[in-house]
């Protein structure tokens, strides 16, 4: 079926206005209490959401919705995602729910959902959800008697920081490392500067001051730049930026070099391969990770699978391929040792422990390989699928054959916006960009292609 309201990673959209209005949240609420609501036993969700003004709107609509459905819901307040996920489990929770639209702007959020497992629900849950929503709500409501209930939950920071601080290995502490941390005025503003400060560290904070609209505004993990001012300003051995709901990291080192995901999964990869602890022989990522991540892989005997661009594409080749190291370039690790979805905080301290068994700097450490030149443009489009168009598949045909064996193009259209990416990579930067730009042209040549 078509879906209407879920993206790849929930629903999201602009606050208060379709989807993402008190409306539809109090329907999701309804739809997936009904549908979660199996057994005789008490039914509960937990709720989670980041630091948005529209967050507390949401969450209590979302609050209505379940309870409605007869499921008791457990209020977590501003708390990342991969907490949410957790405390899923740890709670015995049917059903978990995180507020928030991740890297975006404060004018966005969003839902996400998680199983009692605490993964990300299937394509086929979320469509049994969708069925529901536009339907009439009387059907799908409990009985008088049988209303849930809701209560804040306190604690519950305490118990995701003492998960986190023991993902480090026990025989690495962080004592004598100054570690500057953005949290991207975001969800993990209290308890991420927690973990590090009680393991030992020396720690230097900002993006920790939110106000409901400063969420991601030039900070965070897709705006770093204040981190790498704060990392020379106080000589920091390391700096960590997360994003708004913390399930993504970048890591800048001590010369205010960005470290990305690429290299973050290579060093991850490789230390945990080299401890004896990497299943699947290899890790995760996605079409968008960068040729030289697959080279280093090769080199050292290991091995690369590639998925769909989202994160939960890659846990779900991880599950069922019995990996457990994946992730994007964009900063999303998962490490399913410990969780299952993207931690930035569990997967910067994965970082922090190999630095310090190693003795050496953040630079030498996490520098694990030389980037192959990358090029990615986009061309918009007017209706149509250009990519149909046969003198399109046969420049892209073309273009893959010329890149064969020394490099990789990837031609994918927006799941949001009607934009084509085209993406190559290789070793020659004049080839590269005479490929994309040609490819450029001619899909932007085509109008309403069948």
């Amino acid at each position: 079926m078509t879906r209407r309201y879920f993206g790849t990673d929930g629903i999201r959209g602009q606050s208060n206005k379709f989807p993402m209005t008190p409306d539809l949240a109090m329907r999701v609420g309804i739809a997936a209490g009904t549908i979660f609501r199996r057994g005789g036993h008490r039914h509960r969700v937990v709720i989670g959401k980041d630091t948005r003004l529209s967050g507390y709107m949401l969450e209590n609509a979302l609050v209505a919705g379940f309870t409605a459905a007869g499921v008791d819901a457990f209020v977590l307040g501003p708390i990342p995602t991969p907490a949410v996920a957790m405390l899923t489990r740890s709670l015995r929770c049917d059903i978990g729910v995180m507020v928030s639209a991740s890297h975006n702007p404060y004018q966005d959020n969003g839902i996400k959902l998680f199983g009692p497992d605490g993964y990300k629900l299937s394509d086929e849950i979320e469509a049994q959800i969708e069925a529901l929503l536009d339907k009439d709500i009387i059907p799908q409501l409990a009985a008088s008697d049988a209303i849930g209930r809701a209560k804040r939950v306190d604690g519950v920071h305490d118990r995701y920081i003492e998960f986190a601080k023991r993902t480090l290995p026990r025989d690495v502490t962080l004592k004598g490392l100054r570690v500057a941390i953005d949290c991207a005025n975001g969800a993990a503003y209290k308890v991420a500067p927690a973990v590090l400060w009680e393991l030992g560290a020396e720690v230097v904070t900002i993006g920790n001051e939110p106000n409901g609209v400063n969420i991601n505004d030039q900070c965070g993990s897709t705006h770093p730049d204040a981190l790498i001012r704060k990392v020379h300003e106080v000589r920091a051995d390391i700096g960590i930026a997360l994003d708004g709901d913390a399930d993504r990291v970048i890591i800048v080192d001590e010369k205010g070099t960005i470290v990305d995901g690429d290299q973050l999964m290579a060093l991850i990869g490789e230390t945990w391969a080299n401890d004896g602890l990497l299943r699947g022989n290899g890790i995760v990522a996605t079409i968008m990770s960068n040729l030289g991540l697959e080279r280093f892989m090769q080199q050292r005997g290991l091995h690369l699978a590639r998925t769909k661009v989202g994160d939960r594409y890659v846990v779900e080749h991880m599950r069922q391929n019995d990996f457990n190291v994946g992730g994007e370039q964009s900063g999303h690790i998962v490490l399913s040792d410990f969780g299952t979805t993207g931690d930035g905080l569990v997967a910067a301290l994965q970082v922090l422990a190999a630095v310090r068994r190693q003795g050496k700097t953040v630079s030498e450490v996490c520098r694990r390989f030389e980037p192959a030149p990358q090029l990615l443009k986009n061309v918009r489009y007017e209706g149509g699928k250009p990519l149909e168009d046969p003198i399109v598949r046969e420049a892209i045909a073309d273009a893959e054959s010329e890149l064969a064996g020394r490099g990789r193009l990837v031609i994918r259209p927006s799941g949001t916006e009607p934009l084509i990416r085209v993406m190559a990579e290789g070793d020659d930067e004049n080839q590269l960009k005479r490929i994309v730009d040609g490819l450029i042209d001619l899909i932007g040549g085509v109008k309403n292609a069948a």
